[in-house]
């Protein structure tokens, strides 16, 4: 079965007042406690029932853990403060729809996730592309990890998808090609 919705300016407003109230109740966190919370949601959907929709859109959670922790990718700090605005949501200990009801529980996290994926598409795109590069280099090389991350073809490929993702971005702001939605949260 497939349910679709739509969300109306209003209902997008309602989202980007939750956001932000998420990120000023974030601010006296650390970093670390911001990520291992999203890791904590992590852990509750893995181990609950929740639907697979809820689910899918966990991954995405995933990989927005994987931009700020993975030493490799080296966010600037610009670009990691958008990821940790984002992530702030799941600091959020009250939440629009409490995550222990069953079912639904976990479906405004699956929103919100939907959401901010769209407003970092570029930079979840620079960061999977990176990740490619660096397996295919890896194996290609037969290099451990840590040897490639140190690695001047890395450390350049790295710079141009930092400036790629960074380009779209800008180009998306101004209603170019491939941008991000009109609703903005950061």
């Amino acid at each position: 079965m497939n349910i679709t919705f739509e969300l109306s300016e209003s209902d997008l407003e309602h989202f980007r007042e939750v956001m932000q109230r998420a990120r000023e109740n974030a601010g006296s966190l650390t970093e670390a406690q911001i990520v291992e919370n999203a890791r904590t949601l992590l852990k509750q959907v893995w181990t609950s029932d929740a639907s697979d929709f809820i689910r899918e859109r966990m991954h995405r959670l995933e990989t927005l853990i994987g931009m700020v922790v993975d030493s490799g990718w080296g966010l600037e700090q610009d670009d990691r403060e958008r990821v940790l605005q984002a992530l702030s949501y799941f600091s959020e200990p009250e939440d629009l729809i409490p995550d222990d009801i069953p079912g639904l529980g976990f479906l405004d996290d699956a929103i919100m996730i939907d959401i901010v994926t769209r407003e970092l598409e570029h930079e979840i795109q620079a960061f999977r592309d990176f990740c490619v590069f660096r397996a295919a280099e890896t194996n290609r090389l037969g290099e451990s990890a840590d040897e490639l991350e140190r690695s001047d073809w890395l450390e350049e490929r790295r710079k141009q998808l930092h400036s790629r993702m960074r380009r779209r971005r800008r180009r998306g702001r101004r209603g170019g090609n491939g941008g991000n939605s009109p609703f903005s949260l950061f």
